[in-house]
Parts: structure tokens; C-alpha cells; sequence
């Protein structure tokens, strides 16, 4: 008995205090996130709405799309996540996210396992308490159901912890190892496009790492990996038509009319708002000018993290593997970082819309503990060895910025939780929306892109809804049988914001009808009836 009870304590995993106060923070960013996802905040949208009539469609058998309805290049992982939550308990937005905050827990152990492996214990317990803190940007980007970002991260940190453990002769089955990096990464790159500049580092760092065994079977299952990771996209633009390919999709959207932005606005926009934005240090309404400093900051903590990584590496010449995959994989997260602002500048919504497109630096989280390693260094240095005055002074500085990145982070966190009501307030009148079209009995709807789908998806497909644009000319359909559906009724209702100007054109086309044709005010909606359906575009 006593022989079971010492092997059992053998095996028994222990924490040293790095871990346990690792574990300690990620409980509580976990439970943050849970607690924020049975509230329904963020606040849900008609986007995140197409992702859940998707899972819908799944659960129940009657879809099984590839790509996000009418957006040809998106992955629906999340989508088919959710799936079998939906079948369990129905639709709804708490059901829809959870399986995004199990992501994030994910998410969070990853990057603490590899900031410890590459960096140090106690850097990677702090990467941590930043990664657990969360503006309204940084949670939306992490708990609404919106495609790529929420599982992505989580597949490129495992891919580079595979990486350095077979470096390092962690892994006992290594084959299965590779074909398993090889299958995320495919996986990834069927969910969200901007992963790439990632997985290329990724890919490169498993090159390195098992560069000898990639030329044999482990070089098969790696690639059969992928294949079957990426193959529903491969499989569907096969299919697809002219046009229709993800390719000629994603070069259509992203293409620019006229001058674009210069460059300077752009860098500005992308460093100045999109890199604090992302990293949660502002409110989601924008960075006032002392919130920007940061920004202005990365590119030199970038280059200072590189420069840092390749005298790592020069100093382990002759070293093996093991030893100098560590500033090998830091450069990795260096130019994954570095590679990631740099396609985001040259487009031109981080000039014009700096706000909203911030999201797309939301993988930049994969990098944090990298651009903060050369400041902790630093601090370090001057705290715990003997410095010169400059030394001591370049860690005092290290250890301000630190300490200031930390306050900032909290503070905006505390604001975002301090503004809870609006978003709360507009998704009660959503659901109070949803309640009283049911109430009148209408079936088939026309509304605006914004209402559509999140009321659609409010119903449980109780109420079909079809988009129409300002003038009442067709809009965003991204589901085409609800389109379809909508335009076979014969009497078709109208769920229009009050005084929107597709409301405005409705009254004007009923004319004197318009108020009786009106059977309800709710939420800042007016829903109509009118004895015959209004169709100006047929």
C-alpha cells in the first residue's frame, strides 16, 4: 500500500511558483471571460449572427458550408466548434462562445509553456498576467464568433512548441508529432488568412528543428498533415467557378480604388492605434495621444528582440540543437510579429478605418512575450547583477516601461468593465426586438444588413429576415435561401430602425397607409405590414 501511495506521489505533476501563480492568473482570465460570455459581452452583430445560423445549419444537418456565407475565403471552424453545443441546447450566444473561452484557456497555457521553454519561468508567468487582462478589443477579438483568430493562436503556438520540444528530444513520439504540427497548420490556414506570416515562421523553425527527419516519413506525415488540415479548401475551390475561388475572392475584396493612403498615415494608423489597440491598451472608441507610446515603442522592441536572438545565437555556435533552437524560435516570433504589422501597413484601412481593422493585429498576442523579452532582460540585469550607471539606468527605464505597459493595461481593462451597461442595454434591446416580431406573427422580414441575420439567429430561424439597403434595393444577403424565402411571401413584413432612410422610403411608398400599416415600436424599430408586399426593385 505504501508502495502505490510513494508511486503515485512520483507521478504526481508539481508546480514550482512560477506555474502555480501562472495557473493562479489564467484561472482568473478564464473566469473573467466566462463570466463576460454569460453576459453576452461583447455585444453580439449580425457577422458573429451569420457564424451561429451557420452552426445551426450544421447541428441539424441541413449545411455543411466551407467558408462563411458570402465571404469566400473565411473559415467556419468556429462554426462547426459549436455545432454540437447548438444540438444540445439550442442556439444562443452564450452557447455559441463557449467553446471560444476553452480556446483561450488553451491559448493562454500554450504561450506560458513556450515562454518557458524559450525564455524564463517568471517572464513567462508575467506574459501571462497581461494575456489575462482585457479591453473591449481585446475580448471581442478572443470571445466573439467572428472566424480565424480565437483558434488560430492556439494552432501556431502548438505547432512551435512541437517544434522546440523535438529540438530538444522532448517528444517521445515524434512522427505523430510532425504529422499533428502539419494537420493545425493546415487547419489554420483554412480558418483565417492572416495566420500566414506565422505559420511561414513556424514551418521554418520545424525545418530547423527536425530538418534530417523531414527528409524522411516525418516529411510524408507532415505533409499529409496539411493536406488534410486545409483540405475543405482545397476540396471547394476545386469546385468552385470561375471567379468564386478563394483567390480571386480575397484579391477582389482587398483590392484599393484610387490613391492609397500614404505611407506615413498608414504607419501611423498601424503603430500608433492598431498596436496599442491590440494589445489592450486603449478603449475600443480609439488612443488618446498619451495611450500611443507604446506603439511608437514596438518596431524598436522588435528590432532589440532580434538583435538579442541572433547574439544568442551566435554565442551557441557549436552548440547542438537543443540548445540553440531557444534564440531560433525567439527570431521566429520576432519575424512572425514583424511580418504581420508589415502586411496590415500596406493596406489601406489602417489609415482609414485604424479603429475597426485592429482586429487584424489581434495575432500579435502570439509575439508579446518576445517584444517584452529584451525590456525584462534588461530589468533583470539591473536589479540582480552588478551594472555600470548605464546599465543601471537601462534597467530603472526597462523597469518603468514594464511597469507602466502593466498600469496601462489595467486601467483600460477597469474602464472597459466600468462601461458594461451599453453594450448590455443594446443586447437586451435586441433580444426585446426579437420578442415582439414573434409576437406579431410574421414570419419573413426585410431589414437592414446590421438587424438581419442577429435577429434571424434571436429566433431561432422563428423569423427569416432579408437584407435590404437604404433605398430598399437589395443588400448583403449572405445566406441566399433566406433571400429567397423572404421574396416567395406574399406579405412580407419590414423590421426598419425608426427615421433610417430605408424607413423613410418605405413611408413614402406607402403613403397614406403607412401608419396602419404599422403594428409595433420597439427598441428603436418600427415593424410594418402593409397589405401588399413593396418590392421597388422588381
Amino acid at each position: 500500500m505504501s508502495t502505490s501511495v510513494r508511486q503515485h506521489r512520483a507521478w504526481r505533476p508539481r508546480l514550482d511558483r512560477p506555474a502555480l501563480v501562472a495557473l493562479l492568473l489564467g484561472v482568473v482570465g478564464v473566469a473573467y471571460r466566462l463570466v463576460l460570455t454569460l453576459m453576452t459581452v461583447p455585444n453580439s452583430n449580425s457577422d458573429e449572427a451569420t457564424f451561429g445560423l451557420a452552426a445551426v445549419h450544421i447541428a441539424t444537418g441541413r449545411e455543411h458550408p466551407v467558408f462563411l456565407y458570402g465571404q469566400h475565403y473565411m473559415g467556419m471552424a468556429e462554426s462547426y466548434v459549436a455545432a454540437p453545443l447548438v444540438a444540445l441546447a439550442g442556439p444562443g450566444w452564450p452557447v455559441l462562445r463557449l467553446p471560444l473561452v476553452a480556446l483561450y484557456a488553451l491559448f493562454l497555457w500554450l504561450s506560458y509553456r513556450l515562454s518557458r521553454r524559450i525564455f524564463s519561468p517568471w517572464f513567462a508567468t508575467f506574459t501571462v498576467g497581461l494575456l489575462v487582462l482585457g479591453t473591449e478589443r481585446v475580448v471581442r477579438d478572443q470571445l466573439t464568433v467572428v472566424g480565424g483568430r480565437p483558434e488560430v493562436k492556439p494552432a501556431v503556438l502548438a505547432v512551435l512548441l512541437i517544434a522546440v520540444g523535438l529540438a530538444q528530444r522532448r517528444v517521445t513520439h515524434r512522427r505523430a508529432a510532425v504529422g499533428a504540427a502539419g494537420l493545425l497548420a493546415g487547419l489554420a490556414l483554412w480558418s483565417d488568412w492572416l495566420i500566414v506570416p506565422y505559420l511561414a515562421v513556424a514551418g521554418l523553425l520545424l525545418v530547423y528543428a527536425a530538418r534530417r527527419e523531414l527528409l524522411g516519413w516525418s516529411g510524408v506525415l507532415l505533409l499529409a498533415g496539411f493536406v488534410v488540415g486545409v483540405s475543405p479548401m482545397l476540396w471547394d475551390n476545386l469546385v468552385a467557378p470561375p471567379g468564386q475561388d478563394s483567390l480571386s475572392v480575397f484579391r477582389q475584396i482587398t483590392a484599393t480604388a484610387g490613391t492609397p493612403p500614404p505611407w506615413s498615415d498608414r504607419l501611423r494608423g498601424g503603430l500608433l492605434e492598431g498596436v496599442p489597440l491590440a494589445t489592450g491598451l486603449c478603449p475600443v472608441t480609439g488612443c488618446a495621444r498619451w495611450q500611443e507610446w507604446f506603439g511608437l515603442l514596438y518596431p524598436f522592441l522588435l528590432a532589440a528582440a532580434a538583435a538579442l536572438a541572433l547574439v544568442g545565437y551566435r554565442r551557441t555556435a557549436g552548440a547542438p540543437t537543443a540548445v540553440r533552437v531557444r534564440p531560433v524560435a525567439q527570431l521566429a516570433l520576432v519575424a512572425g510579429a514583424a511580418l504581420t504589422l508589415l502586411s496590415y501597413v500596406r493596406s489601406p484601412l489602417a489609415a482609414t478605418d485604424p479603429l475597426s481593422s485592429a482586429r487584424y493585429l489581434s495575432v500579435l498576442q502570439l509575439s508579446l512575450p518576445a517584444a517584452l523579452w529584451p525590456l525584462w532582460q534588461a530589468a533583470v540585469a539591473c536589479w540582480r547583477g552588478p551594472v555600470g550607471a548605464a546599465g543601471r539606468l537601462a534597467g530603472a527605464t526597462a523597469t518603468a516601461v514594464l511597469a507602466g505597459l502593466t498600469a496601462s493595461a489595467v486601467v483600460a481593462t477597469g474602464l472597459f468593465l466600468t462601461a458594461l451597461d451599453a453594450p448590455r442595454a443594446d443586447e437586451r434591446q435586441a433580444r426585446e426586438l426579437a420578442d415582439a416580431v414573434r409576437r406579431t406573427g410574421l414570419r419573413e422580414v426585410y431589414g437592414d444588413y446590421w438587424t438581419c441575420n442577429r435577429l434571424t439567429f434571436n429566433t431561432a430561424e422563428d423569423v427569416v429576415c432579408a437584407v435590404l439597403d437604404g433605398d430598399l434595393s437589395p443588400g448583403q444577403n449572405r445566406y441566399r435561401p433566406y433571400w429567397r424565402q423572404v421574396g416567395s411571401a406574399t406579405r412580407p413584413g419590414y423590421v426598419l430602425p425608426v427615421d433610417s432612410p430605408a424607413e423613410r422610403r418605405l413611408r413614402r411608398l406607402l403613403g397614406d397607409g403607412a401608419d396602419a400599416a404599422t403594428l409595433v415600436e420597439v427598441a428603436g424599430y418600427r415593424v410594418y405590414h402593409p397589405p401588399a408586399a413593396v418590392r421597388p426593385w422588381r
